[in-house]
């Protein structure tokens, strides 16, 4: 008989251990379902883990690639990720993410087409003001109703995403683009442009203000009050309450600040590498940076770790959709199964496997 038996205290060896077993048995999995797709399991895994960094055939797209890839998912994982140690959930960085585009984007094409060094900050405050906004309908309704934040954030992802279906059919449509959908193109408008800070690298500001949210989570974290209170609260939360912790208060600064980030993210990717508001503008990085956050164990150097491993699985899929033939489905599945076998492994942080009679740990 196998059981599962309480440790004492978590395992600190199987806290670092089970992301990269995780990693391990999704790559061992993800094998099988190519295989089962009639393709050569270990060409996939190689196409997608290992040629977009060391193929020199493909690598001089790749890698600038990954940066621009990593920084929305690494901005919006730290903003989640002081949520989560929290116990507050905020599901709904997708919407956030959106609206934060809107919003930045809608600043510079109220202002074309002027030409100022203000133009870029403009939208800057824009987007983070849109996004917080945004992730302050599921807080106050947490606060001051109790409603499930869970749902209310993630319901309002589909509210944002016929927000931005109208915007890119309607008020910010292209007047020049023959009736096509989508707004003008940011790329082409140099006041409003996110440009590459350093060639053929994929740094763009989005990425700094990424590595800038990695260091400032930390020191909010190890450094500050505020951060010891987000620990208290999401490992003891009766003993946060002795502490003078305001839970309220909390919900609201976790999600003021995740959707603060998201609206970031949403800002830089649609002055920068996507250019503008469009109908599918989102592809999901609010809801892969959930993936992101628990792989990199809701430390901001273990997201930055796992924000460029979850970019390559992009990169890498798309490569492997083109060469191999992969459906996006297959890929898709395969970046879900590193946060269901994070989930699976996890729970041999918090208990021992045993083999023999004994009552089962509840």
């Amino acid at each position: 008989m196998i059981r599962l038996e309480r440790r004492p205290e978590p395992s600190r060896a199987w806290t670092a251990a089970t992301p990269i077993l995780a990693v391990a048995l999704t790559m061992l999995a993800g094998g099988a379902l190519f295989a089962a797709l009639g393709k050569d399991p270990v060409a996939a895994i190689r196409t997608i883990f290992w040629d977009p960094l060391f193929n020199e055939q493909f690598a001089a797209y790749s890698r600038p690639q990954l940066l621009v890839k990593a920084g929305p998912l690494i901005l919006i994982a730290i903003g989640l990720s002081l949520g989560f140690r929290a116990g507050v959930w905020n599901i709904g960085a997708e919407g956030q993410y959106i609206i934060g585009a809107i919003c930045g984007a809608g600043v510079a094409l109220a202002l074309y087409p002027a030409e100022s060094a203000l133009i870029f900050p403009a939208m800057v405050l824009a987007g983070a003001l849109g996004g917080f906004l945004w992730a302050m309908i599921p807080a106050i309704l947490k606060t001051r109703f109790n409603t499930n934040e869970i749902l209310v954030s993630l319901l309002l992802v589909y509210v944002a995403e016929q927000l931005l279906a109208s915007m890119a059919l309607g008020a910010m449509r292209n007047p020049e683009g023959g009736g096509f959908p989508g707004s003008r193109n940011l790329q082409q408008y140099p006041s409003a442009h996110n440009p590459e800070l350093l060639a053929n690298t994929g740094m763009h500001w989005g990425v700094v203000a990424a590595f800038l949210a990695v260091i400032g989570a930390y020191v909010l974290l190890n450094r500050h009050i505020t951060g010891f209170h987000i620990r208290l609260a999401g490992e003891a939360p009766k003993a946060a309450r002795f502490a003078g912790v305001r839970p309220n208060a909390l919900v609201v600064f976790c999600f003021g600040v995740s959707g603060a980030l998201a609206g970031l993210a949403g800002l830089f990717e649609v002055s920068g590498p996507s250019g503008q508001i469009s109908i599918d503008f989102n592809v999901g990085y609010g809801f892969t940076a959930i993936i992101v956050a628990f792989l990199g164990r809701l430390h901001p150097l273990g997201i930055l770790l796992a924000g460029l491993l979850m970019a390559l699985t992009y990169i890498g899929g798309e490569l492997a959709q083109f060469m191999l033939g992969l459906p996006a489905a297959a890929i898709q599945a395969f970046q879900g199964m590193l946060l269901f076998f994070l989930l699976a492994v996890d729970v041999l942080t918090n208990y021992r496997v045993r083999l023999g009679r004994g009552e089962v740990a509840r």
